[in-house]
Protein backbone atom coordinates (compact mmCIF):
# COMPACT_ATOMS: atom_id res chain seq x y z
CA UNK A 1 0.00 0.00 0.00
CA UNK A 2 3.01 2.64 0.95
CA UNK A 3 4.19 2.11 -3.05
CA UNK A 4 1.10 3.19 -4.36
CA UNK A 5 1.20 6.48 -2.29
CA UNK A 6 4.51 7.13 -2.85
CA UNK A 7 4.05 6.81 -6.51
CA UNK A 8 0.73 8.90 -6.56
CA UNK A 9 2.81 11.99 -3.85
CA UNK A 10 5.97 11.53 -6.45
CA UNK A 11 3.53 12.36 -9.41
CA UNK A 12 2.27 15.22 -7.88
CA UNK A 13 5.19 16.82 -7.06
CA UNK A 14 5.78 17.44 -10.25
CA UNK A 15 3.21 19.95 -10.76
CA UNK A 16 4.16 23.28 -10.59
CA UNK A 17 4.05 25.01 -7.25
CA UNK A 18 3.16 21.02 -5.21
CA UNK A 19 6.24 20.28 -2.77
CA UNK A 20 6.37 17.07 -0.88
CA UNK A 21 4.05 18.25 2.10
CA UNK A 22 1.59 19.07 -0.37
CA UNK A 23 1.27 16.58 -2.37
CA UNK A 24 1.19 13.82 0.46
CA UNK A 25 -1.84 16.07 1.95
CA UNK A 26 -3.58 15.42 -1.83
CA UNK A 27 -2.82 12.05 -1.99
CA UNK A 28 -4.63 11.53 1.00
CA UNK A 29 -7.50 13.76 0.24
CA UNK A 30 -7.46 11.72 -3.29
CA UNK A 31 -7.50 8.56 -0.71
CA UNK A 32 -10.36 9.80 0.64
CA UNK A 33 -12.68 10.70 -1.78
CA UNK A 34 -15.64 8.69 -2.75
CA UNK A 35 -14.76 6.51 -5.58
CA UNK A 36 -16.90 8.60 -8.09
CA UNK A 37 -14.97 11.52 -7.76
CA UNK A 38 -11.68 10.28 -7.46
CA UNK A 39 -12.40 8.47 -11.25
CA UNK A 40 -14.10 12.06 -12.15
CA UNK A 41 -10.59 13.09 -11.44
CA UNK A 42 -8.79 10.94 -13.66
CA UNK A 43 -11.23 10.71 -16.40
CA UNK A 44 -10.65 14.40 -16.43
CA UNK A 45 -7.41 14.42 -16.51
CA UNK A 46 -7.19 11.58 -19.36
CA UNK A 47 -9.36 13.72 -21.30
CA UNK A 48 -7.47 16.45 -21.33
CA UNK A 49 -4.17 14.95 -22.55
CA UNK A 50 -6.54 12.89 -24.69
CA UNK A 51 -8.64 15.79 -26.69
CA UNK A 52 -6.89 19.49 -26.20
CA UNK A 53 -4.89 20.73 -28.54
CA UNK A 54 -3.62 24.06 -29.89
CA UNK A 55 -5.59 25.75 -32.32
CA UNK A 56 -3.83 25.71 -35.45
CA UNK A 57 -4.16 29.93 -35.78
CA UNK A 58 -3.69 31.11 -32.58
CA UNK A 59 -2.33 28.61 -30.26
CA UNK A 60 -4.77 28.26 -27.71
CA UNK A 61 -5.80 25.09 -26.06
CA UNK A 62 -8.88 23.58 -27.95
CA UNK A 63 -10.34 20.86 -28.62
CA UNK A 64 -11.29 21.66 -32.74
CA UNK A 65 -8.65 22.62 -35.29
CA UNK A 66 -9.81 26.33 -34.46
CA UNK A 67 -10.55 27.38 -31.02
CA UNK A 68 -13.74 29.73 -30.47
CA UNK A 69 -11.95 33.11 -30.34
CA UNK A 70 -10.45 32.27 -33.79
CA UNK A 71 -13.60 30.99 -35.04
CA UNK A 72 -16.29 34.03 -33.71
CA UNK A 73 -16.93 36.56 -36.10
CA UNK A 74 -18.48 39.17 -34.44
CA UNK A 75 -14.48 39.56 -33.05
CA UNK A 76 -12.57 42.40 -34.01
CA UNK A 77 -10.24 40.66 -36.60
CA UNK A 78 -7.97 43.96 -36.98
CA UNK A 79 -6.38 43.70 -33.53
CA UNK A 80 -4.23 40.70 -31.98
CA UNK A 81 -3.46 40.17 -28.08
CA UNK A 82 0.18 38.38 -28.30
CA UNK A 83 0.15 36.52 -24.84
CA UNK A 84 3.09 34.05 -23.26
CA UNK A 85 0.13 31.16 -22.49
CA UNK A 86 -3.05 30.22 -23.22
CA UNK A 87 -3.95 30.33 -18.85
CA UNK A 88 -3.91 34.44 -19.89
CA UNK A 89 -6.59 34.23 -22.12
CA UNK A 90 -9.04 33.76 -19.60
CA UNK A 91 -7.88 36.53 -17.48
CA UNK A 92 -8.24 38.74 -20.63
CA UNK A 93 -11.42 37.58 -21.51
CA UNK A 94 -12.87 38.78 -18.30
CA UNK A 95 -12.13 42.60 -19.50
CA UNK A 96 -16.05 43.33 -20.90
CA UNK A 97 -15.63 45.39 -24.20
CA UNK A 98 -12.39 43.64 -24.97
CA UNK A 99 -13.12 41.60 -28.04
CA UNK A 100 -9.92 41.18 -30.36
CA UNK A 101 -7.88 37.56 -31.36
CA UNK A 102 -5.39 36.41 -29.70
CA UNK A 103 -2.04 34.77 -30.25
CA UNK A 104 -0.14 32.25 -27.70
CA UNK A 105 3.63 32.29 -27.98
CA UNK A 106 3.74 29.52 -25.76
CA UNK A 107 6.28 31.11 -23.57
CA UNK A 108 9.24 33.73 -23.59
CA UNK A 109 12.33 34.45 -24.28
CA UNK A 110 15.26 33.39 -22.68
CA UNK A 111 18.38 32.78 -23.74
CA UNK A 112 20.10 31.07 -20.80
CA UNK A 113 17.08 28.45 -21.01
CA UNK A 114 17.83 27.90 -24.41
CA UNK A 115 14.06 29.48 -25.41
CA UNK A 116 14.97 31.62 -29.08
CA UNK A 117 12.53 32.97 -31.20
CA UNK A 118 12.12 29.72 -33.44
CA UNK A 119 11.09 27.69 -30.40
CA UNK A 120 8.04 30.34 -29.82
CA UNK A 121 4.83 30.96 -32.06
CA UNK A 122 6.79 34.45 -33.36
CA UNK A 123 7.10 33.42 -36.96
CA UNK A 124 3.42 32.40 -37.33
CA UNK A 125 2.60 36.02 -35.61
CA UNK A 126 4.22 37.90 -37.92
CA UNK A 127 2.24 35.58 -41.01
CA UNK A 128 -0.88 36.69 -39.79
CA UNK A 129 -0.18 40.24 -39.35
CA UNK A 130 1.20 39.92 -42.73
CA UNK A 131 -1.34 38.23 -44.50
CA UNK A 132 -5.04 39.21 -42.29
CA UNK A 133 -5.56 42.73 -42.51
CA UNK A 134 -4.14 42.98 -38.81
CA UNK A 135 -3.55 46.58 -37.95
CA UNK A 136 -2.92 46.67 -34.21
CA UNK A 137 -0.94 43.98 -32.23
CA UNK A 138 -1.67 44.30 -28.64
CA UNK A 139 2.10 42.95 -26.58
CA UNK A 140 0.48 41.88 -23.46
CA UNK A 141 3.68 39.72 -22.33
CA UNK A 142 4.57 39.58 -18.59
CA UNK A 143 6.04 42.38 -16.80
CA UNK A 144 9.51 40.54 -16.23
CA UNK A 145 13.13 40.26 -17.95
CA UNK A 146 11.70 37.55 -19.93
CA UNK A 147 8.36 39.17 -21.30
CA UNK A 148 10.10 43.10 -21.71
CA UNK A 149 13.01 41.15 -23.85
CA UNK A 150 9.98 39.04 -25.63
CA UNK A 151 8.24 42.42 -26.65
CA UNK A 152 11.09 44.12 -27.77
CA UNK A 153 11.63 41.62 -30.35
CA UNK A 154 8.44 41.05 -31.40
CA UNK A 155 8.20 45.12 -32.06
CA UNK A 156 11.26 44.73 -33.63
CA UNK A 157 10.17 41.71 -35.64
CA UNK A 158 7.45 43.79 -36.79
CA UNK A 159 9.05 47.05 -37.37
CA UNK A 160 9.08 46.61 -41.39
CA UNK A 161 5.05 46.17 -41.10
CA UNK A 162 2.05 48.75 -41.63
CA UNK A 163 0.56 47.58 -38.07
CA UNK A 164 0.88 49.38 -34.90
CA UNK A 165 2.25 47.56 -32.00
CA UNK A 166 1.23 48.92 -28.26
CA UNK A 167 2.03 47.52 -25.32
CA UNK A 168 -0.32 46.77 -22.10
CA UNK A 169 0.07 49.78 -19.80
CA UNK A 170 1.09 48.27 -15.95
CA UNK A 171 1.91 49.69 -13.03
CA UNK A 172 0.14 50.62 -9.43
CA UNK A 173 -3.45 48.89 -9.04
CA UNK A 174 -6.55 49.94 -8.52
CA UNK A 175 -7.29 50.56 -4.98
CA UNK A 176 -3.65 50.04 -3.45
CA UNK A 177 -1.65 52.81 -2.10
CA UNK A 178 1.48 54.28 -3.24
CA UNK A 179 3.71 54.66 -0.46
CA UNK A 180 3.59 50.43 -0.77
CA UNK A 181 4.57 49.91 -4.03
CA UNK A 182 8.38 49.11 -5.00
CA UNK A 183 10.44 51.47 -7.17
CA UNK A 184 9.85 49.65 -10.38
CA UNK A 185 5.83 49.35 -10.33
CA UNK A 186 6.04 53.15 -9.45
CA UNK A 187 8.39 53.93 -12.14
CA UNK A 188 6.45 52.08 -14.78
CA UNK A 189 3.17 54.04 -13.48
CA UNK A 190 4.96 57.08 -14.04
CA UNK A 191 5.87 55.84 -17.93
CA UNK A 192 2.68 54.53 -18.69
CA UNK A 193 0.75 57.52 -16.96
CA UNK A 194 -1.24 59.54 -19.27
CA UNK A 195 -3.45 62.49 -20.06
CA UNK A 196 -6.68 63.33 -17.88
Amino acid sequence: MQGIIENLVTELTRLPGIGRKTAQRLAFFILSMPDAEAISLAQAITAVKERARFCSRCFNITEQDVCEICSDDTRDRTRICVVEEPSTIQVMERVKGFHCLYHVLLGALSPIDGITPERLKIGELVSRVRNNGVTEVIIATNPNTKGEITAQYIKEVLASLPVKVTRIAYGLPMGSDIEFADEVTLGKALEGRREL
